[in-house]
């Protein structure tokens, strides 16, 4: 590994910058995808949704809000601790956090697709785009950073 010239704590607080970047980000698009979601429930069409496209929407509708509180925690947790001497422990906490909301997320993301498809070509149609999404998601939010890992790890080794 490169290391840097500087000490713990500003290592902390340089990853913590890099994460709440990160974070602005991904809230962004939770953001728009919550509103498009409870927008949905008030058109003249939602009536005529049936029970799989309902629950579909209620699921897909829940793990964005999941995903918006993962997304949003670490700013609670920093508030809390803030001046305590935990910068490391909070880095540590919040990158779980916005692991475990990219896992929400990427989950929402599918669910979305599929639901919409699902209502304008036909369940096949939707199960197929949704399987994509997440296909794709979770390439490159999980494969691809995992083999770069990977590579970077045994070329340091």
């Amino acid at each position: 590994m490169h290391e840097r010239n500087e000490t713990p704590l500003e290592r902390a607080d340089r990853n913590f910058g890099e994460l709440l970047q990160e974070l602005r980000v991904t809230q962004t698009g939770v953001q728009f995808l919550f509103a498009f979601l409870l927008t949905l429930a008030f058109t003249p069409r939602f009536p005529s949704l049936d029970t799989t496209q309902r629950a579909t929407y209620v699921t897909t509708l829940l793990l964005t809000v999941i995903a918006a509180a993962l997304f949003t925690a670490p700013a609670a947790v920093h508030r809390m601790l803030f001046q305590l001497g935990a910068k490391r422990q909070i880095v540590r906490v919040s990158s779980r956090l916005a692991a475990c909301g990219m896992g929400a997320l990427v989950l929402a993301l599918s669910g979305s697709v599929l639901l919409v498809v699902d209502v304008t070509v036909g369940r096949a149609g939707g199960i197929a785009a949704g399987a994509g999404t997440f296909c794709v998601c979770a390439g490159l939010w999980g494969v691809m950073p995992w083999l770069m890992r990977r590579e970077l790890l045994r070329r340091d080794d």
